[in-house]
Parts: C-alpha cells; sequence; structure tokens
C-alpha cells in the first residue's frame, strides 16, 4: 500500500508545533496519530481536553470553545503553533446558521492565534462544495463527475465558502500559507463524531446479527449502482500533512480520496460477509436507517452489558441521519484527484480494506462484539 512520507519541514532544524482543531473527531484524531508519529509537538484542541492524549510523548491535550473568543484567548495566548490543522464544525438547523457559527469558529481560532508564527494553515471541508449544503443538496445545476477543483461555486449559501473565505483574508492579514482538503465521506475511528459513516454501519450490522435481521442497504437506486468513491480518515491526515509542508502546494484546494473507485452493490455484500449477516441491496425505494433503526436503543444497551462493550449509548457510535443523507443521494458521486497526483501526492488506500480495519479496530476496542 503506498503512503506518503511527508517529512517535519526542514527551515531551520527545529521540531515545529502543530495546532488540531476537532482533535477528538474524525479527521483530527487522525492528525493527532499521524503527527506524534513523526515527531511533531501537538497541541490537541477540543471542546474537552482529551484525557487518551494527555500521556502521549509530544501530545498536549487542551481545552477550548471555538465559538468563543474569550476561550481561545486565554487557552492559546502562550501557545506558538507553526501549522494549524483546522477539522472542526458545527451543526446546525439551517445553513445561514452554519455559515454564522462555523465560519465564525475559523476567524475565532485564527484571530486567537495572531500572535504565533504560523506558516501554514490546513482547513479541511467536503463535497458540498460542489453538490451544495443539506438545505440544498444535489439540487439545480451541479457540475459533471469526476468533480475538479477548477469549477466554480455553486451560487448559493454555503459554509465551505464562508470557511476558505475567512481562511484566505487572515492568511493575507497575518502571513501564512493555507490549503483547503475537499474529502469525500470520511471512514475513521472517533467515538461520538456527528459524521461517521464506518461506525454506524458496523452498529447497523450488529444490531441485524443480533436480531436475526437482514443487512438493508438504506440508500437510493443511483448510490447502489453508481461508481463512487470515499476517503480513509489515515489518508486525509497524510494529505493534509503533505500539502502543510511540501513548498509546491501552498494557497491551493485539493480533492482528496482514496484514490479507487467501488459500486455499493458490490462492496455491500462484502462488508455483510465481515459481520456474518445477510445483506440486502435496493429494492423499489430507499429504506433509511433512522427508521430501520428506530428504537434500537435498548437493543444496544442490552448488548453493550452482555458483551462488556466499552460504548452503551448508541447515539455515540451511530449517526443515522449523516449515513442515509450520503447514501440517499439521487446523484452520481466521484472525485477527481489529479491535482494532487499532479503535485506529487502518492497516498492509496483501497476502500474496502478502509472498512475492514475499521470494523477490526472497533472491536479490538470493544465497542463491537
Amino acid at each position: 500500500m503506498l503512503r506518503t512520507t511527508a517529512a517535519l519541514p526542514a527551515d531551520n532544524g527545529s521540531v515545529p508545533t502543530a495546532l488540531v482543531a476537532g482533535a477528538t473527531g474524525i479527521a483530527g484524531a487522525a492528525l493527532v496519530d499521524l503527527l506524534a508519529g513523526q515527531g511533531w509537538t501537538v497541541l490537541a484542541l477540543s471542546r474537552k481536553a482529551a484525557g487518551d492524549v494527555q500521556d502521549r510523548p509530544g501530545v498536549t491535550a487542551i481545552a477550548a470553545d471555538l465559538t468563543s473568543p474569550e476561550s481561545l484567548a486565554a487557552a492559546l495566548g502562550q501557545t506558538a503553533p507553526t501549522h494549524v490543522f483546522f477539522t472542526s464544525w458545527s451543526r446546525q438547523e439551517t445553513e445561514a446558521e452554519n455559515i454564522s457559527v462555523n465560519a465564525a469558529m475559523v476567524r475565532n481560532l485564527l484571530t486567537a492565534l495572531e500572535h504565533a508564527p504560523l506558516e501554514h494553515v490546513a482547513l479541511m471541508t467536503g463535497l458540498k462544495h460542489y453538490m451544495g449544503p443539506f438545505e440544498a443538496y444535489g439540487e439545480g445545476q451541479m457540475p459533471d463527475t469526476p468533480f475538479s477543483e477548477e469549477e466554480p461555486r455553486l451560487p448559493v449559501d454555503n459554509f465551505y465558502y464562508a470557511q476558505e473565505d475567512v481562511l484566505m483574508e487572515a492568511a493575507a492579514r497575518q502571513g501564512f500559507a493555507w490549503s483547503v482538503h475537499r474529502a469525500h465521506t470520511v471512514i475513521g475511528f472517533a467515538v461520538g463524531n456527528a459524521m461517521n459513516m464506518g461506525q454506524t454501519l458496523a452498529a447497523q450490522a450488529t444490531l441485524c446479527r443480533e436480531l436475526g435481521l437482514p443487512f438493508v442497504f438504506p440508500g437510493s437506486e443511483t448510490q447502489w449502482n453508481s461508481v463512487t468513491d470515499m476517503t480513509d480518515a489515515g489518508l486525509l491526515a497524510e494529505h493534509m500533512l503533505w500539502a502543510a509542508t511540501d513548498e509546491h502546494t501552498a494557497n491551493e484546494a485539493f480533492n482528496v480520496v482514496n484514490g479507487d473507485v467501488f459500486r455499493w452493490r458490490s462492496l455491500w455484500p462484502r462488508l455483510a460477509a465481515f459481520f456474518g449477516v445477510d445483506p440486502e441491496g435496493f429494492a423499489t425505494a430507499p429504506r433509511p436507517l433512522e427508521m430501520q433503526m428506530a428504537g434500537m436503543s435498548d437493543a444496544w444497551n442490552k448488548l453493550a452489558v452482555r458483551d462488556s462493550l466499552a460504548e452503551p449509548d448508541l447515539g455515540r457510535l451511530a449517526t443515522w441521519w449523516h449515513t442515509d443523507a450520503d447514501l440517499g443521494r439521487k446523484m452520481e458521486v466521484l472525485t477527481d484527484m489529479s491535482k494532487s497526483r499532479l503535485a506529487g501526492f502518492t497516498g492509496y488506500r483501497r476502500t474496502e480494506d478502509a472498512f475492514i480495519a475499521l470494523f477490526e479496530r472497533l472491536q479490538a476496542e470493544r465497542l463491537i462484539p
């Protein structure tokens, strides 16, 4: 399996300091692992300081609220990061609120770091850049697939656009380089994450096996049959580190996906085989998980108690609404990675392997039996 080998910046021989915003999330946790493993000093920022990073060499957990300038000023006033990796977001009821809150979080963090010797800020966004926000998901004119970074913005409000604008304004004012990383659905380990298809499907399959139910694909006919792709959290971390440390990638936006393509109609039976459940594909209409899995919290709790699982709260493992939104799309979703390849990024994952690796880790961590 090809992997990138992004190294420490070699400007003055000193060890750089990375601040990871959203350090307990699906992408942030992978970044903390990668950066710490490569010898960086890491400031792991989250709303609550993560206890599991406190004892790791080179990693300091910092608790701060990205929506509060006062909280950030108090937490970061004595820090001096050279690189920032922003992977956090806060889901709101409307896109107007998403724009207000999520753009402010980027602005608040960068304002709190005006004193710091910032060299590069990497921002994670996603393919809603091309498809529109949840309120207007796939509505209106969309670019052809595979999505290319050269496509103009859609004529709709989108918090990704607002975050990019804040980032670029701060870069011009504070003198750092930037990169934007547009990931597809991310596969990775993060308990309590609001957008986690891999853990959601693992919870669904576990409950299906427990209750003798078929493993039913919840999405649309288009998603069942179309070619698509996904993004492994480890690969995303490698991509963000590559762009933050390569002298030729400054001030650019990049798509980032695994590099393979697949159809759910082929992958679904293979995921079912891992759990020993009977797969059932698209029939006549989508069968959303919010309906399939309604009322399953008690069954999960009983299973967790019986098998001594680490997380009895099903809501911290499964996000039915997000997987329904992803798999319910009625358009092909496929991403062009040419820009990254031509710039030198060679990272690759096979999506099936990414799912299986996640499932095995969930078992090892006693989150599923």
